[in-house]
């Protein structure tokens, strides 16, 4: 898998054609199903009496809301290809976390506006109202189960927490979710005014929760079982790049049937090996599919990563994908420029062999020794006339300073070029101002983070 030097001719320049993200249109179908809720509210609310009545009102719109918005939660969790590939990966990754803020935030309102109502309403304390909610309601016990479980993977899912947990254990609980949204479902049609002898709000709901399920059942179980099933997937040899770097070439049947591109990404299993075949986690292609191998090259940052160096020839794997669109497809020009920083070389290691053009290739790493597949990128590098620079600390751990000044002067011409960045989230943030200041309009920056 390994570039080859033989080749003498750098690749032919075609017409650049851009796809244009559906992103703009998928925020407004979202939008748009938040307003129905609004109005099924209004239609269905009367005059509002006395401060129980104002309580119970806005507790029933929060509700509501919360509950569409568990809906969106696991639409947005459902890997279709429409959001993974045409919006991008990271797109809906941001949108999910939004939605999960928004979810938790109106389940909260929800909680304590019902309950102060009720308690209003019935001249009680809160602490009375809430039990005999819980204990004494229909479905509610469910719902108390299910309110428990959004509020772990809300609590796990906060920056603070994220960074003290592994990836594996986030996972897990994150996966909780749909048995959360499950339990909460039945209370809202079972208690829900906007619902109790209205059939066709009834339908509605129905009908997005179902359309909402299908999606994952769809794309998270049937589409990766028959992918698995025909392409056959299995560890061809693993060889290390670099000091806690990996690569893994995995062999399969009819691989360019996969449709994978240089850029993307597949959320990979490894049966066989210390547990990796219970975590799905994504690794970016590290070169372009070739025949029936693929390959990846993965850094040991947590348990899965970790195991990969322990692989053995023929393991099973399990993928699913291909996803992310930090593809070719994302050029406006012919001039590219390539950021990558650390690991986040690897799917710009892919991009670097195949996208068409003038490419530069900045490379940000501490030391020579960190520089994982510096020899290939070398290589593609003498093959097509490329620029590959290396951004390494000093000797004393001084970091270079990527400024808009810096990079205008690193790379001629910088305002003309597309920007493809790959690293973490703080850096591709930081580099993202300076590239703005430097003059190249947002439309031209392509940005992938597979931080969760």
């Amino acid at each position: 898998m390994t570039t080859v030097d033989d080749r003498r001719a750098a690749p032919a320049v075609p017409g650049v054609a851009t796809r244009r993200s559906p992103a703009a249109a998928v925020l407004a179908v979202l939008w748009a199903g938040a307003a129905a809720v609004i109005v099924l509210w209004w239609s269905d609310t009367g005059s509002v009496v006395g401060a129980a009545g104002w309580l119970t009102g806005a507790g029933r719109i929060a509700g509501l809301l919360c509950g569409y918005a568990c809906a969106v939660l696991v639409g947005l969790m459902a890997r279709v290809p429409l959001l993974e590939v045409r919006v991008g990966s990271d797109r809906v990754a941001r949108w999910h976390a939004m939605a999960g803020r928004y979810t938790v935030c109106l389940l909260v309102a929800h909680i304590m506006l019902i309950l102060t109502g009720y308690a209003a309403q019935d001249h009680a304390s809160v602490v009375h109202e809430t039990l005999n909610v819980v204990l004494d309601y229909p479905d509610m016990l469910k719902a108390t189960a299910g309110t428990v479980i959004l509020f772990a993977v809300g609590i796990t899912s906060m920056r603070a927490a994220r960074r003290r947990t592994s990836y594996e254990f986030w996972y897990y609980v994150h996966l909780l979710t749909y048995a959360a949204v499950f339990l909460a479902f039945f209370h809202q049609l079972t208690l829900g005014n906007d619902f109790n002898g209205k059939p066709v709000a009834t339908a509605f709901w129905y009908a997005l929760y179902l359309g909402v399920a299908a999606l994952v059942v769809w794309f998270r179980v049937l589409a990766p079982v028959r992918l698995n099933l025909r392409h056959r997937l299995r560890v061809e040899s693993v060889q290390q790049e670099a000091p806690g770097v990996y690569s893994v070439v995995v062999r399969g049947r009819r691989i360019g049937e996969l449709g994978a591109q240089a850029g993307q990404f597949f959320r990979w299993r490894f049966f066989g090996g210390d547990g990796m075949g219970w975590t799905s986690t994504p690794y970016s292609l590290s070169a372009p599919p070739r025949g029936d191998l693929l390959r990846i090259t993965v850094k040991a940052l947590g348990d899965h990563s970790t195991a990969v160096a322990l692989l053995r020839p023929g393991t099973r794997v399990w993928a699913e994908g291909p996803y992310g669109s930090l593809t070719a497809d994302r050029a406006s020009g012919h001039r590219s420029l390539l950021i990558a920083a650390g690991v986040g070389v690897t799917p710009l290691r892919a991009l670097f062999e195949t996208l068409p053009g003038e490419v530069t290739l900045l490379y940000r790493a501490r030391t020579a020794d960190d520089l994982a597949l510096g020899g290939e990128l070398e290589a593609i590098a003498r093959w097509r006339g490329a620029r590959v620079l290396y951004a390494l600390n000093g000797p004393h751990g001084e970091r270079p300073a990527l400024t808009p000044d810096a990079l205008r002067a690193t790379v001629p011409g910088l305002a003309g070029h597309d920007v493809y960045i790959c690293g973490p989230h703080g850096f591709a943030q930081e580099l993202y101002g300076a590239l703005r200041a430097a003059g190249v309009p947002d439309r031209r920056i392509h940005h992938e983070s597979f931080e969760l």
